[in-house]
């Protein structure tokens, strides 16, 4: 019984002892949340273009504020891009027209204008095409941009980048 006493000290002690892993910032998660309640203000109507490609995009926060869903059509063809929150983390996932859903995760940028979101998988194959990178710049109320790499077919990289003007 005293061994057993002493065993239970010693393992105590030891988990005190052990560096323990830090808790996370709070300001990784405010990042992520500022991030998310940046691109909130961007509700709306929108048009504008995508390289030459004439497009009407629409943005509305849905799921009781929980996510962000972006429609844009262009060439005929809506592709819906869904922006949420998951903890300290913002994430973003994309349904074009290439039968696959793209996932990345974004950060504010340093000067605050921006959400970069970088790659981080795919479900579903990229032999028709894969959306690799997003940037979305708030320049005023009014206006924004969307910059993004996209890998094509035979291996070539695009970047086209997208400006558009608030309609409503």
């Amino acid at each position: 019984m005293r061994k057993l006493a002493i065993l239970m000290c010693l393992v105590a002690m030891a988990a005190v002892a052990l560096p323990q892993e830090p808790p996370k910032t709070a300001s990784a998660q405010s990042d992520a949340k500022k991030a998310f309640a940046k691109l909130k203000t961007l509700s709306g109507s929108w048009e504008g273009t995508i390289g030459d490609l004439s497009t009407q995009v629409t943005i509305r926060v849905t799921s009781a504020g929980s996510a962000i869903m972006h429609d844009a059509l262009m060439a005929k063809t809506n592709k819906i891009t869904m922006i949420y929150l998951d903890g300290d983390r913002l994430f973003l996932t994309h349904y074009g027209g290439e039968g696959n859903r793209p996932r990345f995760e974004g950060k504010l940028s340093p000067d605050g204008k921006s959400v970069e979101f970088d790659f981080l998988d795919v479900a579903g194959g990229t032999q028709r095409g894969v959306l690799k990178r997003m940037v979305f710049t708030i320049i005023d109320e009014n206006h924004h941009t969307v910059e993004v790499t996209y890998l094509l077919p035979d291996g070539k990289s695009v970047q086209p980048r997208g400006e558009f003007q608030r309609t409503k």
